[in-house]
């Protein structure tokens, strides 16, 4: 059986299509001599297990590595400090156990004492005792121990846990006096260093954190475009289908950023669903096998998106935020501490850039504006529902008339909001153009926002329909002047995007505007303007 791109659980080379991440495990060998303790908190699904179980390998020649991973204790085992003492010893035993070879004679009978004190002391084994014997097993081991725990955030909050970083900590701080680990390894969504255990009485209560001797991490872990056309190099290998790699990884990278998950779920839809004969042959990937798999991404359920959203339900403050960024072009600016913001950060939707917050990748964008839009009060807006029924008009022969649809959201709106206040218009007039649109292009087409271009001014949509594509600047009018420096720049857009026709919609307040589109030519662009 052949490799595949996988979605599920950790990347294995044998099986599975993956970007070569030995850079990556240098650089954390490195941190593992010197003798860090750190964390590497990222997102949902972006490879920290797989990363994770790559090191353990990579260090096995040096070291003796205990890998565990917390999610397997189940929620009863932190329950209160002996049941955790107990069976993190049983853990790590018999991960030790099952590097038996690098232990020395004095490391084997310290094992052995630890073994049996599980049995003797299983009532009564506590964290105190339990270091004692972690402090045995690194003094009299032939080679350095490393600690690596996965999903170490389930037991976040929990206090036993807390009481077991500040151990960690202080056997870190003891460690010229006392043997301990050579490194530990936490590895979650959530950053240890900002959780606050019981460490003081009165005024220091919960005011310290048991994870602030912790070095930072600065590998974001995400796919560079070398990275993604390496993978791809690697199925060209197998299949030959004369694929251009650097132009796919490209596009991959365009609406990923990336992010490892999405990377992979869009070549496994290209590869299984898009670009597979019924005979089972592979063909080159092409820009529009790509466009369909992300459109497909965006339509179907997925354990990534189920969580996001999930999280994104339960908490009013992000979700204000949020709505902020994509419909205002609200320029939200990075500070420490700005909880909603460390929350987006944290799950993946933004990422700090020029010390602004942006989104983090077109697809993550586009899943975020669908969901708004889907709202139940956006979808008994009566403009959403006017575009649903008028939506056949808009395709003819397979292709998007997109004139057309300015002509009838220009007419439509102005029926329903003409005489609304100019904040209405700037706060949500771009919005209820996407809200009309989604149901014109829902199921065929892709749509995004041009990154460089969201702000409370200029808003570009890019839209992809059928291997055709449509750029659309949305535009808060401010003079004639104004409009005019935005007329070039859109036909400097489409030169870019390789178009010969853009087209502008404009919210203007001026009483005496005049609403309606009109065609103008730009030297050889031909720019469709409509004006509301």
């Amino acid at each position: 059986m052949g490799k595949v791109f996988n979605i599920s659980g950790d990347c294995k080379a044998n099986l599975h299509y993956m970007v070569n991440i030995e850079e990556r495990l240098i650089k954390m060998k490195e941190m593992v001599r010197r003798g860090d303790y750190f964390t590497i908190n990222r997102a949902r699904q972006y490879g920290k297990t797989t990363t994770l179980r790559a090191l353990s390998r990579f260090l096995q020649k040096e070291y003796i590595v205990v890998s565990l991973d917390f999610q397997r204790m189940g929620a009863a085992k932190f329950s209160n400090e002996n049941i955790f003492s107990a069976a993190f010893a049983k853990m790590m035993i018999q991960s030790v156990k099952a590097q038996c070879d690098k232990l020395d004679m004095y490391g084997r009978e310290a094992l052995r004492e630890f073994e049996g004190a599980v049995q003797t002391q299983k009532d009564t084994l506590e964290l105190f005792e339990l270091f004692g014997y972690v402090h045995d097993i690194c003094g009299n081991a032939a080679k350095p121990l490393i600690l690596i725990i996965d999903e170490a955030d389930f037991a976040a909050g929990n206090q036993v846990f807390l009481d077991f970083l500040a151990q960690l900590r202080a056997d870190y701080i003891d460690r010229d006096e006392t043997p301990a680990f050579q490194s530990v390894i936490l590895a979650g969504v959530y950053d240890f260093k900002q959780l606050r255990g019981k460490t003081g009485t009165g005024e220091n209560h919960k005011q310290n954190s048991p994870w602030n001797i912790a070095v930072d991490f600065l590998d974001d872990m995400s796919f560079s475009k070398k990275d993604i056309a390496g993978m791809l190099e690697e199925y060209e290998k197998d299949h030959g289908t004369g694929m251009d790699e650097e132009a796919v990884a490209s596009l991959l990278y365009e609406y990923t950023s990336g992010y490892p998950f999405l990377v992979s779920y869009i070549c496994k839809l290209a590869d299984e669903r898009l670009a597979c004969t019924a005979a089972g042959e592979r063909c080159a990937w092409t820009k529009e096998h790509i466009l369909e798999a992300v459109r497909i991404l965006l339509t179907e359920q997925n354990t990534l998106f189920e969580s996001l959203i999930h999280k994104l339900q339960d908490d009013p403050d992000l979700h204000e935020m949020l709505r902020n960024l994509l419909f205002r072009g609200k320029q939200i600016d990075y500070t420490i501490g700005v909880r909603s913001v460390e929350v987006a950060r944290m799950l993946g939707f933004v990422k700090k850039q020029d010390y602004r917050i942006v989104l983090a990748n077109r697809i993550f964008e586009t899943l975020l504006y669908n969901w708004f839009l889907a709202a139940p009060e956006m979808r008994r807006n009566t403009i959403y529902d006017t575009a649903l029924k008028e939506k056949n008009q808009f395709i003819c022969y397979g292709r998007l008339n997109m004139e057309l649809v300015l002509e009838k959201f220009v007419q439509h709106f102005d029926e329903l909001y003409g005489d609304r206040q100019q904040s209405f218009l700037e706060e949500d007039g771009r919005r209820y153009f996407l809200l009309y649109l989604m149901p014109i292009i829902n199921g065929t087409g892709n749509y995004y926002v041009e990154a460089r271009t969201r702000n409370m001014e200029r808003t570009d949509v890019i839209v992809d329909y059928l291997g055709e594509q449509f750029v659309i600047e949305l535009k808060i009018w401010h003079g004639n002047a104004y409009h005019e420096r935005g007329e070039a720049q859109i036909a400097e857009y489409l030169e870019y995007y390789h178009l010969e026709k853009g087209y502008m919609l404009s919210f203007n307040f001026n009483k005496t505007k005049q609403t309606g589109v009109k065609t103008i030519k730009i030297g050889p662009k031909t720019i469709v303007e409509a004006v509301v």
